[in-house]
């Protein structure tokens, strides 16, 4: 995969007793022309989605909807059995998507699954794991609209120091949006998204990528969580959340562009815990 940078993760097999790996799909909207996005879409969302999809002002804000949604209805349908058009999403008061599972239980897979969903313009980032939730984030680097400057404000005080510390421009855009994305995933792992001020928790990160400590919430307890940073493709950022209970796996499987089939994907270590 182009431009995958993951340098301090290793490759590793599966073993056979290892719980089901954290899953990650990484799709830019060109996998899919817009004509296949709007056919599959015709076919496979609810009514409501089609709704939300027809008051996009602009084609390609309608377009990234479009891909990003059945990117999700075709991954519960390899990842639980569930048909594309048949998936029933709901959303949480705080408008968190989840999937309402039928009441026998996922045809595919034990009855938990939960997921969580992310674009940035022309990218989609989708995380899947079993028994606990995930929280994704995705981000562009070369954003033309950036308000780094807004965005670093509404972070925790030893996360601004070290956001200053790095050189102006290009070295410190990319410390806030490490943090961002880490922020967001933990917020929407925690099932609170904004709704969490992201000042009231910080991460300590590592020089070039990876976290080397977190100072959760003071409403939280200190538990821990695995966290990790990607680079899918160049000038895009992502980060994943999922708590590190003891049986969650500690292998996630990275595939790139829409599922049509089961390609092998990358696997990859998740890093250790940190609390």
């Amino acid at each position: 995969m182009t431009g995958l940078v993951a340098a301090q993760y290793s490759l590793t097999a599966l073993e056979p007793d290892r719980p089901e790996p954290v899953k990650l799909w990484f799709c830019p909207n060109d996998e899919l022309t817009p004509t296949l996005a709007t056919t599959l879409a015709t076919h496979w969302l609810d009514e409501h989605e089609r709704e939300i999809a027809a008051q996009f002002l602009f084609e390609r804000d309608r377009r990234q909807y479009l891909v990003a949604h059945t990117l999700v209805r075709r991954v519960i349908a390899l990842e639980g059995g569930v048909p594309e058009a048949e998936a029933v999403i709901w959303r949480s008061s705080r408008g968190r998507p989840f999937l309402h599972k039928p009441v026998e239980g996922l045809p595919r897979g034990g009855r938990e699954l939960d997921f969580n969903l992310s674009h940035t313009a022309g990218h989609n980032f989708l995380g899947v794991v079993r028994r606990h939730r995930i929280g994704v984030d995705v981000e562009r680097l070369d954003r033309d609209d950036q308000g780094f400057d807004a965005v670093v404000q509404t972070f925790a005080d030893e996360e601004q120091a070290w956001v200053a510390r790095a050189a102006p421009g290009r070295p410190r855009n990319r410390r806030v949006l490490r943090l961002w994305t880490l922020k967001e995933a933990y917020s929407k792992a925690r099932g609170l998204g904004l709704g969490l001020p992201f000042d009231s928790f910080a991460f300590t990160l590592a020089e070039d990528r990876g976290v080397r400590g977190f100072r959760p919430p003071g409403t939280e307890s200190a538990h821990p969580w695995r966290f990790i940073e990607l680079e899918p493709v160049p000038d895009v950022l992502a980060a994943v959340a999922v708590a590190a209970d003891s049986d969650v796996p500690s292998v996630l499987q990275l595939h790139h562009g829409f599922p049509w089939d089961r390609s092998a994907p990358r696997l990859l270590d998740l890093p250790e815990p940190v609390a």
